[in-house]
């Protein structure tokens, strides 16, 4: 179960992304750009180009 709760930590993502890759890319993206684990219960936002 996700909670949304005072302590839950959002990261994002400046840098626009392809949202065509996939959820196995943007996991490998939070691991190795972000240097954080993607299985955390965090919340990771992610952006295209024009950020819409």
């Amino acid at each position: 179960m996700f909670r949304l709760g005072g302590d839950l930590q959002v990261y994002l993502h400046r840098e626009p992304i392809d949202f065509r890759a996939g959820i196995n890319s943007l996991a490998v993206l939070v691991q190795e750009t972000m240097a954080l684990d993607p299985f955390t219960p965090a919340v990771f936002a992610f952006c295209n180009r024009r950020c819409d």
